[in-house]
C-alpha cells in the first residue's frame, strides 16, 4: 500500500482499496491519479481495457466530491449496461468511508420510473449510459448544468457504437468550467474532434499495449475447422471439470446459437449479449457469479465491465478484431494475481494474425491439441479416484449394513474390486470411437480410439454442422435437390393429373403438376423423412 500513499490518496479512500486487496497501483493508475487529484486541466488517458482504468479515475474522482453539496457533481459515461453497473459498485466500495457520499447508475433497459425516483435524492455521482441520460434530461429528471467533472470511459465504443449525438449532445448541455476525462483504448478521429471541442489543454498520458498484458495469463491457440469448434469447447469442458469459463463470439446470433447447443447438450451455460432485455441480463450475470453455470457465451460489447473472480478460462470462439478486444477478453480471467488460461480457436489462415498479435502485444502463444475422447476418460477417472482417496472414512455408518457390505465383497480381492469399479466409472462415460478435432497439414479426417457421450464425456453422437450438427444452407440446396430427383415423376406420369393427398403428419413442400388446361401449377408434396440422408447419386445407364 506505500506506493498508494505516495499518490496522496486520503485514509479512507486507502482504507477502503486496502480491503478489496490492493495493493500496488497500475501503470494507468500510478500516471492519472496525481493529475487528477489537484490538477485543473482536462485529462486523456489511453490505455487498453482491464488495465485499471475505473480505480484510475475513480479514487481521484471521489476526493474532489463535496458531501456538503446535494446536487449532482461528477457524471461519468459508459458504453454499456454492464459497464456501468461495474463502475458504480467500484465507485460504492472505493466511497465506504466517505460519509454522504452517493451514486446513482442509469442505463437503458431498466424501469426509468424508478430511476427517477432514485435521483430525486441527494447525489453525487451519476454513472450513465448516454441513451438514457438524455431521456431523462428531457423528462427533468436530472440537471446538468452544476456538473464539475465528466469521465468519459471507453469513449472509442461508445463513438464505435453509434453514440456520437448524444455524446455531443451531452457535453453541450454541462458548464464549460466542468473538468473532462476521458478515457479510451484508441485514439481514432472522432475521439481527436472530441477533444478538441470539448477540452482545453488536456495532459494526455499513454500507456503502452506491450505492458498492458496481465502476465498470469497463459495464451494458447488450438487449430480447428470451424464446423468442428463447438465440439472442441466441450471437449476442453469435459477435460477440466473444475473449467470456469467465458467464451467470446462475434455476433449476437452466434452466441445465442452456442449456448443454446451447449444446454442441450446439459452443460451449464447461457448467454449475454444485447438482445436480451435488462432483467434477462440481469439473472445471467448473477448465475454465472455464483457459478450456477459453468460457462458464459458472450459478445465483445456485452461483456464490457463483466467483473467475476475466479475465472479459469477465457475462449475466444472467433478472433477479434484488433488486439485491443483481444486485451479485453483474456482480461476475464487471471483477476486478483491469480493465473488463468486464454485459448483462442483459430483456423490455418489465421496462424499470421496470432503471429502479428504476440508481437503487438509482446506475448507467447503456445500451441495445444484439442483432447481426444481417450484423454477426457482419463482425467474424469483422475479426477474420481482423487475424490475416493480425499473423501474422508465415515465412523458413523451403520454397522448391520457395514458388516453385510463385507460379506458381499469378502472373497473379492483388492484387485479384482479395483477393477470392477473402475470398469463401472469407465461405463458411464459411453466411451465410442470419435473424430480427431486438431487441424493439421496432412489432416484427412483421421478418427482417435475413444469418444465420449453425454452421460459424462457430453460430446458425442451429433453430425458436424455450422452449429451443433446443423447443416449448412448449401448442403440444405444439396440434399432437396436430391430429394426432388429421388421423387420426380417420370414424364409419361408427369402430363398426368394425379389427385393430390397429403399425409396428417408431413412436412409440406411445393413441386408442379400439371393442370388440365396444360399449363403447369404448384401442388404441396410430402417431404421425405431424413432430410439430411445422403443420396446416391445415379449413374449414366441407371433406370
Amino acid at each position: 500500500m506505500e506506493q498508494f500513499q505516495r499518490l496522496g490518496l486520503s485514509q479512507n479512500v486507502l482504507h477502503a482499496i486496502e480491503q478489496l486487496g490492493y495493493e500496488t497501483p497500475t501503470e494507468i493508475q500510478a500516471q492519472a491519479i496525481p493529475h487528477l487529484l489537484g490538477g485543473e486541466r482536462d485529462f486523456i488517458g489511453l490505455a487498453q481495457t482491464g488495465t485499471g482504468k475505473t480505480a484510475a479515475f475513480g479514487l481521484p474522482l471521489l476526493e474532489r466530491l463535496d458531501p456538503s453539496k446535494r446536487h449532482v457533481q461528477a457524471l461519468v459515461l459508459a458504453p454499456t449496461r454492464e459497464l456501468g453497473q461495474q463502475i458504480a459498485q467500484q465507485i460504492e466500495l472505493f466511497a465506504k468511508y466517505d460519509e454522504g457520499i452517493q451514486t446513482t447508475a442509469v442505463y437503458g433497459g431498466a424501469n426509468i420510473a424508478t430511476q427517477i425516483s432514485q435521483l430525486r435524492k441527494p447525489c453525487q455521482v451519476v454513472i450513465a449510459t448516454p441513451g438514457r441520460l438524455i431521456d431523462l434530461a428531457k423528462r427533468k429528471a436530472i440537471a446538468l448544468d452544476q456538473i464539475e467533472c465528466v469521465v468519459l470511459d471507453e469513449a472509442d465504443e461508445m463513438l464505435n457504437m453509434g453514440f456520437k449525438e448524444e455524446l455531443d449532445t451531452i457535453l453541450a448541455m454541462t458548464p464549460d468550467s466542468k473538468r473532462t476525462w476521458l478515457f479510451s483504448a484508441t485514439m481514432p478521429k472522432e475521439i481527436r474532434r472530441l477533444v478538441k471541442h470539448y477540452m482545453t489543454d488536456p495532459i494526455e498520458v499513454r500507456i503502452d499495449p506491450k505492458t498492458a498484458v496481465n502476465d498470469q495469463i497463459e495464451h494458447r491457440y488450438a487449430l480447428v475447422r470451424n464446423v468442428d469448434k463447438a465440439e472442441a469447447l466441450t471437449r476442453f469442458m469435459d477435460l477440466n471439470q473444475e473449467l470456469f469459463a467465458v467464451v467470446f463470439c462475434r455476433t449476437k446470433r452466434e452466441t445465442q446459437e452456442l449456448a443454446e447447443g451447449l444446454m442441450k447438450k446439459g452443460y451449464r451455460a447461457d448467454a449475454l449479449h444485447g438482445d436480451l432485455s435488462q432483467p434477462q441480463r440481469d439473472r445471467v450475470m448473477k448465475r454465472f457469479k455464483l457459478k450456477h453455470l459453468q460457462v458464459l457465451i458472450a459478445t465483445d460489447v456485452a461483456a464490457r465491465g463483466i467483473d467475476v473472480q475466479d475465472v479459469t478460462h477465457v475462449f475466444h470462439f472467433n478472433l477479434p478484431n484488433d488486439n485491443a478486444y483481444y486485451t479485453h477478453r483474456s482480461g476475464r480471467t487471471a483477476r486478483a494475481g491469480k493465473k488463468g488460461v486464454s485459448i483462442a480457436f483459430i483456423s490455418r489462415r489465421e496462424k499470421a494474425i496470432i503471429s502479428r498479435m504476440a508481437g503487438a502485444l509482446s506475448i507467447d502463444f503456445t500451441p495445444i491439441s484439442i483432447p481426444d475422447s481417450k484423454a477426457i476418460a482419463s482425467a474424469r477417472l483422475d479426477h474420481w479416484a482423487q475424490v475416493v482417496i480425499e473423501r474422508e472414512e465415515n465412523e458413523g455408518l451403520p454397522m448391520d449394513l457395514w458388516f453385510a457390505m463385507k460379506e458381499w465383497f469378502e472373497g473379492v480381492s483388492k484387485d479384482a474390486l479395483l477393477n470392477r469399479l473402475v470398469s463401472l466409472e469407465l461405463s458411464k462415460l459411453h466411451v465410442t470411437r470419435g473424430k480427431d478435432l486438431n487441424w493439421t497439414e496432412d489432416d484427412s479426417g483421421r478418427t482417435s480410439n475413444y469418444k465420449t457421450g453425454r452421460s459424462a464425456g457430453r460430446s458425442g453422437g451429433r453430425t458436424p454442422g455450422r452449429a451443433y450438427g446443423r447443416p449448412t444452407e448449401k448442403r440444405q440446396r444439396q440434399t432437396r435437390s436430391e430429394n426432388d430427383k429421388q421423387n420426380r415423376p417420370s414424364k409419361k406420369k408427369f402430363n398426368q393429373r394425379t389427385p393430390f393427398t397429403p399425409q396428417d403428419d408431413g412436412d409440406l413442400r411445393y413441386s408442379r403438376r400439371t393442370r388440365s388446361d396444360g399449363r403447369s401449377s404448384a401442388q404441396p408434396k410430402v417431404r421425405e423423412e431424413a432430410p439430411f440422408a445422403k443420396f446416391k447419386k445415379k449413374k449414366k445407364g441407371d433406370k
